[in-house]
């Protein structure tokens, strides 16, 4: 299993997440699905690291299906919404 640092995510007109991304990394960028698949069938993680703190990517069970998001922790700067577009 791959610890996979997270630095982008791409976001659709909604503001929902529809990849991660490390620019300079051979995985990125990794689509919404793959990311979900690969969490869950625990085959690669995904983190955060901004602002002193790491926060792991989880799947979330939503009323419309699975989404991406991080555990929440003590800076919005960890949040997906909130990394630089990739």
């Amino acid at each position: 299993m791959a610890d996979r640092r997270v630095t982008q995510s791409r976001k659709d007109s909604d503001g929902d997440i529809t990849a991660l991304c490390n620019p300079g990394s051979t995985w990125s960028p990794r689509g919404k699905a793959g990311a979900i698949h690969d969490i869950d069938t625990e085959t690669h993680t995904y983190f955060v690291d901004r602002a002193g703190y790491r926060t792991d990517v989880d799947v979330v069970n939503g009323p419309t299906g699975k989404y991406l998001r991080t555990t929440p922790d003590p800076t919005s700067d960890n949040n997906l919404d909130n990394l630089p577009d990739c």
